[in-house]
């Protein structure tokens, strides 16, 4: 049978067949989503709670190398975010796909995974390259006594992006959490 020949009940057979993990009430779409963006968030708050004040309290910040660095350091960050936005919103619509999600639920979880690729690609594409291309025109010993307001501005937008970013993973773990919980309660 061609693929064009099959009706949308051929396709729901092939769903009745899709392996699952050994946790319960956790699909394998669903519980790679959960996962990926588990350890995403929990790096954010490494790097956002951690090592940014690490850096700044340690006077990093006001050395001429903190650019060249904080390039590298954010560069990689953002791409590896990428991978990780683009996994975890895989996972959410392959679990929404499959019926992994309730149905009320799909559309929520969908919709929020693409805020935080969004987010990531605005990051990404936008905020760290002209903050880079900004900070490399910067005369560093000055900059000790008085920040740019464009820079500030810059990191003001880059903050409140990761609390959207933040916000938005929360309400996705959330969401993933009360539907398994949800599930595991209607199988009683």
């Amino acid at each position: 049978m061609k693929h064009s020949e099959m009706g949308q009940g051929d396709f729901n057979e092939f769903a009745e067949l899709r392996p699952s993990l050994p946790v319960s009430g956790l699909g394998t779409w669903k519980a790679i989503a959960v996962l990926v963006l588990s350890l995403w968030i929990g790096g954010s708050l490494v790097l956002d709670l951690v090592v940014m004040p690490s850096l700044y309290w340690s006077g990093m910040m006001t050395e001429p190398a903190f650019m060249d660095a904080g390039s590298v350091l954010f560069g990689t960050f953002n791409r590896v975010e990428l991978l990780l936005a683009g996994t975890t919103l895989t996972g959410l619509l392959a679990a929404a796909y499959l019926q992994e999600v309730s149905p009320k639920l799909q559309r929520w979880i969908v919709a929020l995974g693409g805020i935080l690729l969004a987010v990531v690609l605005v990051d990404t594409y936008g905020l760290t390259p002209h903050m880079i291309s900004l900070g490399t025109t910067l005369n560093w010993p000055a900059l000790v006594s008085t920040v740019p307001a464009e820079m500030n501005q810059l990191h003001g937008a880059y903050f409140a992006l990761e609390m959207v970013k933040l916000l938005a993973g929360a309400l996705v773990l959330g969401l993933c959490i009360r539907d398994r919980h949800n599930a595991l309660s209607a199988a009683r």
